[in-house]
């Protein structure tokens, strides 16, 4: 079932990023590999996908919700998150409403199949791949952190992927959105 492997890297690389006991959305979060993983950090956590087999996999993890999120209404209508994961999916239709659901001070940690996928493997039809620069045009509201557009040779994949903070008003300076170490 997706989502029983290790959280995804870039996930890993950036949940510093989220303030400390917040609320984090994972949208179609399959059987919760991130849900455990932010929950293991201290965060409350929202779950939704639209299998009945990943939300009982997520029992007991934190909120969860079974919903089709692509012909139906977004069922968390309103609320907004200080985080919100989403990895290996793509419905364009949802990209504002996702990037609306990151609340003031909050993070959107975005990553997924990008063109050229299509040559290595699946996803291979266009709607399921990211064109270039897709993601940093959806989060134009936001505070880019991280983008990266490109290959990756284990397992052979074309990924895009974004981590962007929805500022809070500064008063004295600008954020302070911690790099981690090592990153250039």
């Amino acid at each position: 079932m997706h989502g029983t492997e290790a959280p995804s890297e870039w996930v890993r690389r950036w949940s510093h990023l989220i303030a400390p006991h917040g609320t984090v959305l994972d949208v179609a979060c399959g059987a919760g590999r991130h849900l455990r993983y932010l929950r293991a950090l201290g965060h409350a956590v929202v779950g939704v996908d639209r299998s009945a087999e990943a939300i009982a996999a997520c029992e007991g993890l934190g909120e969860m919700v079974q919903a089709d999120i692509e012909n139906g209404p977004w069922p968390l209508g309103g609320r907004q998150f200080g985080g919100v994961v989403v990895t290996n999916y793509l419905w364009r239709p949802l990209l504002p409403t996702i990037v609306a659901s990151v609340a003031p001070g909050g993070v959107l940690v975005y990553e997924t199949f990008a063109q050229g996928n299509e040559t290595v493997g699946r996803p291979a039809r266009a709607e399921f791949l990211l064109a270039p620069g897709e993601l940093l045009q959806a989060c134009q509201d936001l505070s880019v952190v991280a983008y990266e557009n490109g290959f990756i040779d284990e397992p052979a994949r074309f990924v895009q992927r974004i981590t962007a903070v929805r500022e809070l008003p500064q008063a004295g300076g600008p954020s302070r959105h911690l790099l981690p170490v090592g990153a250039s």
